[in-house]
């Protein structure tokens, strides 16, 4: 986030993608209620894997000009999506706790708790961190820089480890209902609700088909942190994680032989 330039993104084909991201969160949560499952799966219902599977399938079908809008994305991806999802699991967590006590708290302390823990949390707060400092406009000094990229070219294959390790205590067979839900969701609902954003804005082009084969990745890893720290889902979303990227050598290679067919061109 260090060496983004926020004024030099173009967000309209992304702004579409968090458009159709928000509506699928929003109803799954109409759906299963305003708690930390329902957040858990809305979460693993609409995040992509955009960098691990993304970028290389990306790179393939579009080229240079088609992972330039990849990495703008990329750049705020986890910034907006797990900022907001931070928030919604705090409320709901708060939520919960009221109820649990008897008592519920007041919507201005659950307000205010959760942007507290929205902030202080260890996903947004290196990714505000690291946005904060891009807009002083300095360079990282360069110990500080080649540590940082050291551990951030360590962080895809520890991320594939440990949900490979999950995966490896984890009866995916038993949970394959829930996880076949959101493997439904995640790879044909989410594109079709990008499709339909799209179609009502009247935006087209190669940017839009970057977009939208993002929509239609397999559930990003990130999900399953959340899961992990809130105590909730872990083996469903585990589940899904691979279901969905089983779904998608399958799905995805169909979708790019549409978009080679000049469906979004």
């Amino acid at each position: 986030m260090a060496q983004v330039h926020i004024a030099e993104l173009d967000y309209q084909p992304i702004g579409v993608y968090f458009l159709s991201a928000i509506v699928v969160f929003a109803l799954t949560l109409l759906v299963y209620g305003f708690n930390t499952l329902a957040a858990a799966r809305g979460l693993a219902n609409m995040f992509s894997n955009a960098a691990m599977i993304g970028v290389p399938l990306v790179s393939l079908a579009f080229g240079e000009q088609g992972l330039v809008t990849l990495f703008t994305l990329i750049s705020v991806h986890a910034l907006v999506l797990l900022t907001a999802a931070t928030m919604v699991f705090e409320l709901a967590a708060s939520r919960e706790q009221g109820a649990d006590a008897g008592k519920p708290r007041s919507l201005a302390r659950s307000v205010l708790q959760a942007a507290r823990n929205s902030i202080i949390h260890p996903v947004p707060l290196p990714i505000l961190a690291g946005l904060l400092w891009s807009l002083t406009g300095w360079a990282l000094p360069t110990a500080l820089d080649t540590g940082l990229r050291m551990l951030g070219s360590a962080m895809g294959p520890v991320a594939l480890l440990l949900v490979g390790a999950m995966l490896a205590h984890t009866k995916v067979g038993a949970y394959w209902r829930p996880a076949l839900r959101i493997t439904l969701v995640k790879s044909f609902a989410h594109p079709l609700v990008f499709l339909a954003c799209a179609w009502l804005l009247d935006l087209h082009g190669p940017a839009m088909g970057v977009m939208l084969i993002c929509s239609a990745l397999p559930v990003g890893a990130n999900a399953l942190l959340f899961t992990q720290r809130y105590r909730v889902a872990q083996d469903e979303v585990v589940a899904s994680i691979a279901m969905s990227t089983l779904t998608g050598l399958v799905t995805l290679p169909i979708l790019l032989a549409l978009l080679a067919a000049a469906v979004l061109q």
